[in-house]
């Protein structure tokens, strides 16, 4: 898989009057809020619906542990769990 993002990139985006989303592949992008959050996300099909499973927010969730993150639940996809449902339970 490609990704489309670095760390640098990231941590150098700046919020602008609307919402952004940076990709970096299959899924998963960075929302910058207009205000100045920013927090990943990957987006999704389960079961003919779309969802969008919450990852963390930056910084305190890095560029690299997102993508592991990602990764991670991608996995349980493939094995026919939805990530979300995952998280629900476990919180």
């Amino acid at each position: 898989m490609r990704h489309k993002l670095t760390a640098t990139a990231v941590k150098q985006v700046k919020p602008s009057g609307k919402a952004q989303k940076l990709t970096d592949g299959a899924g998963l992008y960075l929302y910058v809020h207009p205000q100045g959050g920013k927090y990943w996300r990957f987006d999704y099909r389960f079961g003919d619906k779309r969802k969008t499973l919450a990852l963390g927010v930056y910084p305190d969730v890095s560029l690299a542990d997102a993508r592991a993150s990602h990764q991670s639940a991608r996995e349980k996809l493939s094995s026919g769990i939805d990530p979300s449902e995952i998280k629900r339970v476990q919180s």
